[in-house]
């Protein structure tokens, strides 16, 4: 199973983009979803999360009011608004799911579907 991650490109700084990850096929569910990304030469890291429920979310203090996360549960799509876009938000922006709930929603090891990752890159 695998999530369906697009809507990257190359804008640049002080733009916007907004991500898109589609789950395959209106079965599937979730306990949470989020978001990931990994910069050249760098760790993945945690970029937001939303309880796919309740609705509640969390971000890296990095982006935190700049992106919002959100989720349209008709669509079963998971949604990432990026605004005020920098430099180094470039990376390869990953959707994730988890099939089980946990405490530590920022942690890559809780989700066990991913997407094949979309490329933001933001000149200066």
């Amino acid at each position: 199973v695998q999530l369906q991650a697009s809507g990257g490109g190359l804008v640049q700084a002080g733009g916007s983009l907004r991500l898109s990850c589609r789950a395959p096929g209106q079965s599937f569910s979730s306990f949470f979803r989020g978001w990931f990304r990994q910069a050249p030469g760098k760790d993945r890291e945690f970029v937001s999360f939303i309880a796919w429920k309740s609705g509640i979310t969390d971000y890296a203090d990095s982006v935190n009011g700049r992106f919002t996360i959100s989720r349209d549960i008709a669509e079963n799509t998971l949604y990432l608004q990026m605004n005020s876009l920098k430099p180094e938000d470039t990376a390869v922006y990953y959707c994730a799911a988890s099939d089980h709930p946990s405490f530590s929603k920022a942690s890559a090891e809780e989700y066990n579907y991913w997407g094949q990752g979309t490329e933001v890159t933001v000149s200066s």
